[in-house]
């Protein structure tokens, strides 16, 4: 099996991830390529050195430029914060390197425009990091939907809520400055990658969004707590999303509820490894939603475990999504979602943002 040299730029929560996640993915998948730990960078070379000897990787830097213009990193991820993603793409993508991106793709649908147009331009694997999608119960969902098991779908509920900072007595911290901290910039864009992968693009919204605690400690918070969106889809659906950091009792509400002319699907991400399925057949008396528990014949599950019902958790979705970025790269065709997922749901961010500020519907292709 050929090999090929990955290196990350960031190596805390999100960087020991991936790098958990390529030193396993061939042992669990049959990937045409087996991964290598190649180069980790850090802030400072005391920090790249102590992710470099308890990540297993053959070297450190404290410097990205020095990482992407490596001939050994053959494969760059990035996990470093948003505002640094679009110089790192755009560097590796002149070199012709496949690039794996974090979530949200760019500060702004314009850097993801150019991030976007740099990838093509390679004509090298790209991918963002939508990680929750990639349950296995989640990806059985897409396959029933597409599969008009629950008939012509008529709306979508989505929401990810979270309690964090749901006591308003709780400190500031980096979590309560800048947009990319705020809901809006961490929460939203997965349940907004959810409904695109479900439902299809969303072309016009309305949304409120809103700092609810304002001061924390004599602090000014300067992002929002939640937000309210109605969307509209292409395909004429409507729907709703809800986002939250300050939702009391959710510690992973990645949740969807999906109804259809014929059936309808609940999923919480809280319960990752069970699918609601409701079906309008049979005898009106013994109609009911059921407990679908994931299994070996639902997808991406079964490289992890031979038995129905025992699970997955969320390091398992990196390393599915640490297969499917290899795929791309060994295929040379494209495994959704790439960077032009990303620069979608940056679009809808930013129309969420400035729908809040008109108090008006907005159409998503404007931004």
């Amino acid at each position: 099996m050929p090999e090929i040299g990955i290196g990350i730029v960031g190596g805390g929560y999100m960087g020991k991830a991936h790098a958990a996640a390529f030193s396993s993915v061939a042992t669990l998948f049959d990937t045409d390529l087996r991964p290598r730990l190649e180069m980790v960078c850090a802030t400072s070379m005391t920090s790249a050195e102590r992710y470099r000897d308890s990540f297993g990787f053959a070297r450190a830097t404290d410097d990205w430029r020095t990482l992407v213009g490596d001939p050994k990193v053959e494969a760059v991820v990035i996990a470093s914060p948003q505002e640094t993603h679009k110089d790192i793409a755009m560097a590796a993508f002149a070199l012709r390197k496949p690039v794996l991106c974090e979530k949200p793709l760019a500060e702004t649908p314009d850097d993801a425009r150019a991030m976007v147009a740099a990838a093509q331009a390679a004509g090298v694997a790209n991918a963002v990091g939508f990680n929750y999608m990639r349950t296995p119960a989640t990806q059985f969902a897409r396959q029933l939907i597409a599969e008009g098991r629950i008939g012509e779908v008529t709306s979508f509920r989505g929401e990810m809520t979270e309690d964090f900072y749901a006591d308003p007595d709780a400190p500031a911290s980096w979590r309560t400055s800048g947009d990319a901290n705020g809901c809006m910039g961490d929460l939203a864009p997965h349940p907004i990658n959810c409904a695109h992968a479900l439902i299809g693009p969303i072309t016009r919204l309305h949304a409120v969004v809103e700092t609810v605690h304002s001061d924390r400690g004599g602090v000014l918070v300067t992002n929002d707590d939640q937000a309210h969106l109605q969307v509209e889809f292409d395909n004429g659906v409507t729907g709703s999303i809800f986002v939250s950091r300050i939702a009391t009792g959710r510690k992973m509400g990645y949740a969807y509820d999906i109804y259809g002319t014929k059936g309808a699907i609940r999923f919480d991400g809280e319960d990752q490894n069970a699918l609601w399925l409701y079906l309008a057949e049979g005898p009106e008396a013994e109609r009911g939603f059921r407990k679908i528990l994931t299994g070996p014949t639902h997808p991406d599950y079964l490289p992890f475990c031979q038995g129905p019902g025992h699970g997955t958790g969320y390091q398992d979705q990196i390393i599915i999504e640490a297969k499917d970025f290899l795929n791309a790269i060994s295929s040379g065709t494209p495994v959704w979602p790439t960077f032009q997922e990303g620069l979608a749901v940056n679009q809808v961010v930013a129309a969420c943002l400035a729908s809040s500020r008109m108090g008006a519907w907005v159409s998503v292709a404007d931004f």
